[in-house]
């Protein structure tokens, strides 16, 4: 059996409900995968953790990249995606990516998306971003495409779907009732809304067999049910809240990517969390989400400056502002460090007015929000945390290793970004591998055996709070410069975090109380362990992991990647005839060369990976 044992502490399911497929979130790549699946015949079921238009996917300013263009081709955009990953793109991933990038932007199109198009020719507009060395970015709205997206997407769902309870504990409305009718063969959406997913459930066979989730009523904490379907699509968007300051919204705490651990599947590249070189700076001490200030801005004209007005990116790369999103976040900090400045500047004041509010009227306002007028002044911008180029490692249908559980968009690992994400390859990314994770699924239509409910964990929850020291542990230890020093410091204050909270349940057996705000400490504080270890392994500097202790690439030993996953329940250190840890989970850590990303082919047994080097932290 494929799951580690280890859960999240919950009350059993009080309800059950089946589908065919289950999609956990609602941003470009787990709609896409409904809607598709849907197309197929497939019963859908989208569980989301808030409403279906909160994750980042409405927040995306910049836009789409696909070769659109006239002159412009996947090969070159092969080429910049390629060289923006630091030689750990798997290229196979690439070619897929940028050569079915362009059909599935025109099929987003045909269900409703609209993007910016010139008055006089009718042609999609299309700008740079850094990395890029055309201009292929469509964009919608100026600087709204990301909510486009999600808009067209989700009316499509809802005329698709059946109407689901909001905030019910138990089973939301039965199949069949309140919804529109559907054509011969075509299959529903049904969806569950302010739903968090806890766990996989897996059959004795260890294929997977659906999720438990928790369904947050008014006022109420008791909403646990199950949703049993044969396969399970991870769609949760990223994991920016492990970190003070994000472009992330609330919910990115990294559910996906906690839950896959627990449920046996390898992670890959953790350590890659990509700092957006322009967020609006709002003081030292600002945390939680953050507004972006798109690198479309930068596309347009806009400069990079410090206080003396210098424009300090050229001279650094042949594309100065225009550069990856690696090396400019790390000019951005150099500069910083070398003048005592706590941030640095965007300047576009001579776009004008009309150029600001019909090109970036989202981002004008947000700065206009925080008392700063982009037209008569320059921005003040820092890197904080954006984009996670790792996650859950899946083969180029989506499929990780655990049979039955498939992961696309910011939560999976696909190959696709390496060690640093092209700008605006993410909703790409999310169109393309969402369709053929629908197209997969269609060819494996076998159902797995009854579900195993696992006797309830013993392993303890954080305490809501948790969540701020998480944080701060990993700002200062492992954000945007890191060393040898500042990772162990992090991984030891994580280790006692955990540890203090095991030592409690053992000795008086308390825990925090099973609730959203646990779930989440809990979920954050796995996800931050494995980046930090991974991130100590990796003892070089590449792309965005930047180590101020090892400043050089070293392809000859780290042209590799870095694979996570969770020991078994033996080697927890259980006390023998109990289930209570007497220390935290320990994690192996593998490495694998860039020619074994893929994890191998399913559904089946074991997925094999080329011998690598193991440690136990």
């Amino acid at each position: 059996m494929s799951t580690t044992g280890i859960r999240l502490l919950a009350p059993a399911p009080g309800w059950a409900h089946e589908a065919d497929v289950v999609v956990v979130g609602s941003g470009v790549a787990g709609l896409t995968v409904a809607l598709r699946c849907a197309a197929q015949g497939a019963k859908v079921t989208v569980v989301t953790k808030a409403h279906l238009d909160d994750g980042s996917t409405r927040w995306a300013q910049g836009g789409i990249a696909a070769a659109l263009g006239e002159g412009d081709t996947p090969a070159q955009h092969l080429d910049d995606t390629l060289v923006a990953g630091a030689g750990l793109c798997d290229e196979e991933a690439v070619r897929v990516l940028v050569t079915e990038g362009p059909d599935a932007v025109r099929r987003l199109m045909a269900t409703g998306a609209h993007f910016d198009t010139s008055e006089t020719t009718g042609e999609i507009l299309l700008t740079r971003e850094g990395g890029h060395h055309r201009r292929r970015i469509a964009h919608a709205g100026g600087d709204a495409t990301g909510a486009e997206i999600s808009r067209a997407l989700i009316e499509a769902v809802r005329e698709a779907g059946v109407p689901r309870a909001e905030g019910q504990g138990g089973v939301p409305h039965a199949e069949g009732q309140g919804g529109v009718p559907h054509a011969e063969g075509q299959g529903r959406i049904e969806l569950i809304e302010n739903a968090l997913v806890l766990d996989l459930l897996t059959d004795a066979a260890g294929n997977t067999a659906g999720v438990t989730l928790h369904v947050m009523g008014e006022g109420q904490r008791d909403g646990v049910g199950s949703v049993r379907a044969r396969a399970v699509v991870l769609a949760t968007g990223g994991m920016g809240q492990v970190f003070s300051a994000t472009t992330n919204p609330s919910v990115s705490t990294g559910d996906g990517v906690a839950l896959a651990l627990r449920a046996g599947a390898e992670v890959s590249d953790l350590e890659f969390v990509q700092f957006h070189p322009t967020v609006l700076f709002l003081g030292a001490d600002a945390e939680g989400q953050q507004p972006l200030v798109s690198e479309a801005v930068r596309g347009e004209g806009a400069h990079l400056v410090d206080a003396d007005g210098v424009r300090f990116m050229q001279g650094q790369h042949e594309l100065a502002e225009l550069a990856p999103r690696d090396i400019v976040a790390k000019g951005i900090t150099r500069r910083m460090q070398e003048t005592g400045a706590e941030h640095m500047y965007l300047d576009g004041r001579h776009f004008g007015a009309e150029m600001w509010s019909k090109r970036f009227p989202t981002i004008l306002a947000a700065c206009r929000a925080h008392g700063i007028d982009p037209v008569t002044e320059p921005i003040p911008v820092a890197p904080a945390a954006h984009y996670a180029s790792g996650g859950v490692r899946t083969d180029l249908r989506g499929r990780t290793t655990v049979p039955g559980l498939y992961a696309c968009g910011e939560v999976a690992c696909t190959g696709v970004h390496g060690a640093n994400r092209l700008a605006s390859n993410s909703l790409l990314e999310g169109l393309v591998f969402a369709e053929r994770i629908a197209a997969d699924i269609a060819a494996h239509p076998a159902a797995p055996g009854a579900p195993v409910i696992p006797a309830p964990s013993r392993f303890p929850l954080l305490p809501s709070e948790a969540r701020y020291g998480i944080q701060r542990i990993m700002t200062r230890g492992a954000g945007v410069l890191r060393s040898a020093a500042s990772l162990e410091e992090a991984a030891e204050a994580l280790h006692r975090m955990y540890a203090d909270a095991a030592e409690l349940l053992e000795r008086d057996g308390k825990t925090a109380e099973p609730c959203v705000e646990t779930w989440e400490a809990s979920n954050l504080c796995l996800v931050a362990r494995v980046l930090v270890e991974a991130a100590r392994r990796r003892e070089e500097t590449r792309g965005c992991h930047w180590r101020e202790d090892r400043p050089e690439r070293d392809d000859a030993t780290w042209r590799r990647h870095i694979v996570a996953t969770l020991d078994p329940p033996a080697s927890h250190g259980l006390r023998p005839g109990g289930a209570v840890p007497a220390a935290p989970a320990t994690l192996t850590i593998r490495t694998t060369d860039t020619a074994d990303f893929a994890p191998g082919p399913l559904p089946g047994g074991p997925h094999p990976t080329r011998p690598g080097t193991e440690q136990q932290r």
